[in-house]
């Protein structure tokens, strides 16, 4: 009993303790309860001797994890199962709730592992009645809080239990039980229907809706997401979904039960009301289950019942949102009541805009509602009138209107929750919006018009105004910078179904004048000046989405098929064709590329349109022809555009050159690319021109960064053999050695070795072929030269550096892309690697040298933590083991086995294409072994006498891996199987010996029973597969292991 005392004195301080030692200690001290099988009958005595709840939860989760991590014999299980619920049901209601939890949680777990094996723990759902078929509440509780966890535990995957047996355990609780505890949850609703306890309450609607969120074709929802498609409902609850009671115990819960049970209520209606088509017997029977939820719903907007509170008031919107995405516009219009129904929606709708600062995420599902309903229309046959040309204007004026009242009020709080501070959110929230525009065209852009007409003539005249009020003006701005969003999401979509193309695209001119006329306003006058102002910075990105979506529908490919447009533009604006428009949005880049000096967005915004226009086929020809594009080639420097020497933009500067490159490339002349990169070379004469005591300073810094960044934009246009080799002639051997000194000198600055290495990771890439020099050229072996130096430079200085607090930016990142720079150049298949050891050169042995020595230097858990620097690490390794595995060989036992050991653990790793890397190094380590040592005499090459060696003083290090590859296999989701594979051989092969051993292993982790069976796979595994490593026997291997790993996973 003493020890007892001392084992709740332990928990209590491991549970409750504030010292971070003692509670280390203790939970040490605890650790064998959950990891060690012996103990489980130690938990049993805890569970029936102890008093504390502390001890009860140490007991309660360590059998819990027992019960997941370990594998337990069949008996063992069914009783701790049959354990748990007498346990429950003598001392349940006396448990503290966290106890309670935990041993339901044990109870559920138990039940789920053992599902497939036993029918005995089928009969959980009858244990669960029996407690609520007690005479207490008590009891009551409990049942409902294991039917609870059940449908929660048998719809959530479990780490470590493979997802193709989650999925039959699930297949078949769905198919066995779901629907009885469904049906459960019901009854319970009724029964409780008067009760005032709100415990029991609560937990049935949590019951009704866990089941109504099963997910039944094992799609796996996320969970994170608020939109789900149908629901999925099996047949055989057909009868309890067409009883209109179903649907009418939620309505009812929803009117007596308080927040937030009533949004739960309301949760349940959203999954009903999503239910497929095809579960009603007939279009009756689903006409009438309609009915019933519009009724249901008319009835909470005449009340107003629940809908103070702002999550009923969410999910109330869900509610009508679903009726868009299950239901037709002719289905609703013929149910008795539809005309109440939709005024009512409407009025709600409207309310709802108007309270745009407590309903804006709740609007998006009222306007998706009417858009669907919108779009219906031309389908609508019959003479039942759908009423939307009624209240569809009033939900645009509405929805204008609101936008206009939330920029009047401001947004005095957060400045950064302005809405219109993401463009990207918020086309996305004007996704519904246009298709009410769109359906009666001609009015909603009178309107459009006559809201914006005097919004744009007081912000001309304002132009011309000394500077009055600036809230004012930005007031004018922002609430243009709304309209401007609507027209571009209007254009868009372009055309809606049942409308002539023509007159539609009389009315898109119309809208498109209004804000081309803007444009030429927005940088005149006062307007020049306000280019720091927040207001006028989101005017502007409105106007490139904009033109970033007209361009879409009208400019280029598009334009021979736009004449009203352009006729209409014609007379209202003098725009009569495309080219002449494609003018005024290069005059708006260019414009925006002079003026904005500090706001990267609209900076990266421009670029952004200016990218896509030069690389369309047809506009890019068609930017060419026009003087704005020559100028801005031929003066591309920061007397023209200020933002190049603006820090905060020097990555813009990158996307700049990118598009000027692609401009230049376009024309193919070498001309015109000489004539471009002057302002290059000029900088490049005055970097070569300082003298080495001087480069420290922050005129060379500066240069140095943005030169690199700028020409890393023109190495990325090079896309083509032809263009890459003026790029490569201009910088080889003349300017080569600038990249050499500057990163010589400011090895320890990441904010200039950073572009300098991106730029030659670029330079090296052997993209669509570029790099393809002459046969008789020494190109591709100079460019591997001057990578060799430049790494070597960067790798010995970084490496003599001490650690900083940001060990990331100051080192990681620069190793990484010096891996990256290597890997490319060693398999970009343009060097001869033999020609370096031939003629004695070091450039190949010091770059795999130093490369070696960085990755080395990063601990592995480092490598791992970083993604870049993982990805770069095992590209790497993945390279060498391809093309140098000699290299490796020839390096230390212990730093061998550290390769070794992190090509091990990237085969545990989640990521797939890392672990596909992986295994291909190690299928190429293998089948070297393979070949030259299994297969040879004795090992002759010293390569291979090194590898042996290797081998030799670490014996298990080849059946370790062959084992990691198996559990992959065989226990988990791996969707890289067939990569996977080709390793698995070349190490069966190795040794046979290693295979038999490891066979046994698998063998005795599984229970006795099935050692026969899985026996027998395994003899299959190596039928008709041959001791060689051609493709054709790799093939046949792979398709036995497809099979195996099948078999061995059926329980």
């Amino acid at each position: 009993m003493e020890s007892l005392s001392q084992l709740e004195a332990l928990c209590e301080r491991l549970y409750n303790s504030q010292n971070s030692a003692e509670r280390a200690h203790a939970e040490n001290t605890l650790k064998c309860f959950s990891s060690n099988t012996d103990y489980i009958s130690q938990c049993q005595y805890i569970l029936d001797n102890s008093s504390t709840p502390y001890a009860l939860m140490l007991a309660s989760s360590s059998l819990l994890k027992q019960v997941t991590e370990q594998s337990l014999s069949l008996q063992l299980r069914l009783d701790i199962r049959n354990y748990v619920i007498n346990y429950l049901a003598s001392r349940g209601p006396e448990l503290q709730s966290f106890v309670t939890a935990s041993l339901i949680q044990l109870l559920c777990r138990v039940t789920k592992y053992g599902w497939l094996d036993d029918d005995r723990f089928r009969e959980v759902v009858k244990d669960s009645l029996n407690f609520l078929s007690q005479a207490t509440s008590d009891h009551y509780a409990i049942g409902l809080r294991i039917l609870n966890q059940l449908v929660c535990e048998m719809n959530q995957p479990n780490p470590g239990l493979a997802s193709t047996h989650h999925r039959r355990v699930a297949c078949s609780f769905r198919d066995q039980s779901l629907f009885q505890i469904f049906q459960i949850s019901l009854t319970s609703l009724r029964q409780l229907k008067s009760d005032a306890v709100s415990r029991l309450q609560e937990l049935a609607l949590s019951l009704s809706l866990k089941c109504l969120s099963f997910d039944f074709v094992g799609t796996t929802i996320d969970e994170s997401a608020e939109e789900f498609g149908t629901v999925q409902i099996p047949s055989a609850w057909k009868p309890v979904l067409e009883d209109p009671e179903t649907l009418q115990i939620f309505f009812d819960y929803y009117g007596i039960t308080k927040p937030p049970l009533s949004k739960e209520a309301l949760e349940c209606l959203v999954r009903l009301a999503s239910v497929r088509r095809s579960l009603f017997t007939n279009d009756a029977a689903r006409s009438k289950f309609l009915a019933h939820l519009m009724t249901g719903t008319k009835e909470v907007l005449q009340t107003g019942k629940g809908l103070a509170d702002h999550d009923n008031y969410h999910e109330y919107c869900r509610l009508l949102g679903r009726f868009r995405v299950n239901y037709q516009l002719s289905e609703l219009v013929n149910v008795e009541g539809y005309s109440d129904w939709i005024q009512l929606v409407a009025e709600f709708t409207l309310k709802s805009l108007h309270s745009w600062q407590w309903a804006s995420s709740s609007v998006y599902y009222l306007l998706g509602l009417w858009s669907r309903l919108v779009t219906s229309v031309p389908y609508l046959k019959g003479d039942a009138p759908s009423l939307l040309d009624e209240f569809v204007p009033k939900i645009i004026e509405g929805f204008i209107t609101s936008r206009f009242d939330s920029v009047q009020a401001g947004f005095p709080h957060d400045p950064s929750e302005n809405p219109l501070d993401n463009v990207e959110l918020l086309q996305d929230q004007l996704d519904c919006f246009p298709y009410l525009c769109r359906f009666q065209y001609e009015s909603s852009s009178l309107y459009i018009i006559s809201v914006v007409e005097p919004i744009l003539h007081v912000f001309s005249e304002r132009a011309k105004l000394p500077l009055g009020d600036p809230n004012d003006l930005s007031v004018i701005e922002a609430k243009l910078t709304w309209i401007v969003h609507i027209i571009a999401a209007i254009l868009k979509i372009k055309q809606c179904t049942g409308c002539s193309t023509e007159s539609q695209e009389v009315i898109d001119a119309e809208l498109s004048a209004r804000v081309l006329r803007l444009i030429s306003a927005t940088d005149s006058g006062l307007h020049s000046l306000r280019y720091g102002e927040l207001s006028k910075q989101r005017l502007d990105r409105a106007i490139l989405t904009f033109f970033q979506h007209f361009r879409k529908s009208y400019v280029g490919d598009q334009a021979m098929h736009s004449s009203k447009l352009y006729a209409r533009l014609s007379e209202l604006l003098g725009l009569h064709d495309h080219l002449l428009l494609l003018n005024v949005i290069v005059g708006k880049i260019a414009t925006n590329l002079k003026c904005y000096t500090e706001s990267e967005d609209v900076i990266d915004h421009t670029l952004s349109l200016f990218f896509e226009l030069a690389s369309g086929y047809m506009t890019g020809k068609l930017l060419l022809k026009l003087d704005t594009v020559k100028f801005i080639i031929a003066n591309h420097t920061s007397e023209h555009f200020p933002f190049l020497v603006e820090y905060r933009c020097s990555r813009s500067r990158t996307t700049f050159f990118y598009t000027i490159g692609w401009l230049i490339f376009t024309e193919d002349s070498a001309v015109k690319f000489k004539s471009a990169m002057e302002p290059f070379l000029r900088v490049f004469v005055s970097l070569e021109s300082t003298p080495d005591t001087m480069l420290r300073s922050d005129a060379v810094k500066y240069a140095l960064i943005g030169v690199m960044r700028d020409l890393r934009g023109i190495a990325m246009a090079t896309n083509s053999r032809r263009n890459y080799a003026l790029l490569f002639d201009w910088l080889y051997p003349k300017h080569m050695a600038v990249l050499l000194k500057g990163i010589t000198h400011w090895a320890d600055t990441p904010e200039v070795s950073t572009p300098l290495l991106k730029f030659m990771a670029e330079f090296v890439l052997n993209k669509a072929q570029r790099l393809t020099f002459d046969s008789s050229s020494p190109n591709g072996i100079l460019l591997f030269r001057e990578v060799s130096k430049l790494l070597v430079a960067y790798g010995s200085r970084i490496l003599s550096l001490p650690n900083v607090a940001d060990i990331y930016a100051f080192k990681y990142k620069g190793i990484w892309i010096s891996l990256t720079i290597l890997s490319r150049a060693l398999a970009g298949n343009y060097v001869n690697f033999g020609v370096f050891e031939l003629y004695g050169d070091r450039a190949l042995a010091d770059a795999l040298d130093i490369a070696l020595k960085m990755t080395l230097s990063v601990p592995l858990a480092d490598i791992l933590a970083y993604r870049k620097l993982t990805k770069a690490y095992f590209t790497f390794l993945e390279v060498l083991f391809s093309n140098h595995i000699e290299f490796l060989l020839n390096v230390e036992t212990n730093t061998f086995m550290h390769i070794i050991g992190s090509l091990e653990s990237g085969l545990k790793g989640l990521d797939s294409s890392i672990s596909t890397q992986c295994a291909s190094a190690v299928d190429n380590l293998a089948a070297y072994y393979f070949n030259n040592i299994t297969m040879g005499e004795a090992p002759t090459l010293p390569a291979a006498v090194m590898l042996a060696r290797h081998i030799a003083e670490c014996p298990r290090l080849l059946p370790e891996i062959l084992r990691t590859l198996f559990e992959i296999v065989l226990f988990e989701d791996c969707n890289n199987q067939w990569s996977l594979s080709r390793p698995m051989l070349s190490l069966i092969l190795i040794s046979e010996q290693i295979f038999t051993d490891l066979k046994a292993q698998i063998l005795g982790s599984q229970p006795v029973d099935q050692h026969q069976r899985l026996s027998l796979c395994f003899d299959k595994l190596m039928a008709d597969v041959t001791r060689s490593l051609d493709s054709k026997n790799r093939d046949k291997f792979t398709q036995n292991l497809t099979v195996f790993r099948h078999e061995f996973r059926v329980k």
